[in-house]
C-alpha cells in the first residue's frame, strides 16, 4: 500500500517534470539535454513528496503545489550536479548513471546546474496561489538553497574535511547541507496549500527532523553499501575524512540516532494532521534503508 502510494507521487512528478523542463531539440540543445538527463534520472523525490504530502495536510490537493514541488526537485538536482563536479566531491556516478559532467562535460554540467535552479524559481513563482504566499514561498526557496542553507552547508562540509569536527559543527553541515530544503519542501507546500501559521511550523518542524534522519541514513550508507545498490559512489566520505555521523556515533550510534530523529518527526505530526499517518510512513522511509 505505501509502495503504491510512493509511486504514485512520484509518477506525478516525473510527469511534471517532463512538462516543465524545456524540450531537449530547443536551442541551446545541448544544455537543455544535460537539464532532462539529470532531472529526470530515476530518484525517490522525497522533496517533491514531501511538499504535496503538507499541503495535503493541510486540506490542499497535492496537485495544487504540483509547480512547488518540482522547483524543489530541480534545486536539488542543481545541488547535485554542482556537488559531482571534479571541483567538489568529483563523482562519477549518481542515481545509477554516469554524472552530469561525465556525461556531458565540465562547462555544460554547471551550466546545466545554473538553469535548473534558475527554472526552479521560474516554477515556483507560476504556482497557483495567493501572490503574497508566492512571495513568501520563493523566499523560503532562497533561504533554504542559500548561504545559510544548503550552499552554506556544503561550504562546511568541504572546509571541514580531514578536520577533527565536533558534534556541533556537524549539526550545522547537516541541518543546511540536507535539512534546510527538507524542511523547506514540508514549510512550502504547507504555506501554498492554504495551511495556518500555526500547521506550518508544525510541518517545517517536522521536516528538519526528517531531513536529519535522511542524511544520517545517507552518512551510514555511505559506509556500509556499495555503489551498485546506492546507484552513487560508497565509501566516498571515509576517503574525503567527510564530517558524517559515523565518523563521531560509529555505526550503531548513527543508526540509533537516525531512529531517534524519525521518532521525532512522527512524533510532531501524531494525530494532527488527516494524513498523519501517511507523513508519519514518510520519515520512516527516510531510514527504512538502514534500519
Amino acid at each position: 500500500m505505501f509502495e503504491d502510494r510512493l509511486n504514485a507521487y512520484i509518477s506525478e512528478v516525473d510527469k511534471h517534470l517532463e512538462k516543465l523542463l524545456p524540450a531537449a531539440f530547443k536551442v541551446p540543445a545541448e544544455l537543455h539535454k544535460a537539464m532532462r538527463y539529470s532531472c529526470l534520472a530515476p530518484g525517490k523525490r522525497l522533496r517533491p513528496i514531501l511538499c504535496m504530502s503538507s499541503a495535503e495536510a493541510v486540506g490542499a490537493h497535492r496537485k495544487t503545489v504540483m509547480d512547488a514541488a518540482c522547483a524543489l526537485e530541480m534545486t536539488h538536482c542543481f545541488s547535485l550536479i554542482h556537488d559531482d563536479l571534479p571541483a567538489l566531491d568529483n563523482d562519477a556516478l549518481r542515481r545509477g548513471r554516469p554524472t552530469c559532467h561525465v556525461e556531458f562535460g565540465e562547462s555544460i554540467a554547471i551550466l546545466a546546474g545554473d538553469a535548473l535552479f534558475a527554472l526552479a524559481f521560474e516554477s515556483l513563482a507560476g504556482n497557483p496561489g495567493e501572490p503574497a504566499r508566492i512571495v513568501q514561498a520563493l523566499r523560503l526557496l532562497g533561504e533554504a538553497s542559500g548561504s545559510d542553507g544548503l550552499v552554506g552547508g556544503e561550504v562546511m562540509d568541504i572546509l571541514n574535511e580531514g578536520q577533527d569536527v565536533d558534534i556541533v559543527t556537524l549539526a550545522y553541515i547537516h541541518t543546511r547541507k540536507t535539512g534546510a530544503l527538507i524542511a523547506a519542501s514540508c514549510e512550502i507546500g504547507a504555506l501554498l496549500g492554504g495551511g495556518d501559521e500555526a500547521q506550518v511550523e508544525t510541518l517545517r518542524e517536522y521536516g528538519r527532523k526528517v531531513g536529519l534522519a535522511f542524511q544520517i541514513a545517507d552518512d551510514i550508507l555511505n559506509e556500509t553499501s556499495t555503489p551498485e545498490m546506492l546507484g552513487k559512489a560508497a565509501g566516498s566520505d571515509r576517503e574525503r575524512q567527510k564530517a558524517t555521523y559515523p565518523t563521531i556515533h560509529g555505526i550503531e550510534g548513527s543508526r540509533e540516532a537516525a531512529k531517534a530523529a524519525a521518532d521525532a518527526a512522527v512524533e510532531v505530526v501524531s494525530g494532527k494532521f488527516p494524513n498523519s499517518e501517511w507523513l508519519q510512513d514518510l520519515a520512516q522511509f527516510a531510514i527504512d534503508r538502514v534500519s
